[in-house]
């Protein structure tokens, strides 16, 4: 399916990718927590509801 040049690209891609990111965000960690507090109870609520249709489906169907 991939040959060996396309799988030694795709996982070097995805460590130059990672440390990116990684490099990205503790450059802007101060930022983040300044302008970004209280979003971690957005992403539980977000989880909740996802797992509240995730019930409703199991019980309904």
């Amino acid at each position: 399916m991939f040959s060996t040049g396309q799988w030694i690209f795709g996982i070097l891609f995805f460590i130059a990718f990672v440390i990116a990111i990684a490099y990205q965000y503790r450059k802007d960690i101060k930022t983040h927590r300044t302008h970004y507090k209280g979003t971690i109870w957005i992403l539980i609520a977000f989880i909740g509801f996802i797992g509240m249709i995730a019930a409703i489906k199991f019980i309904f169907i």
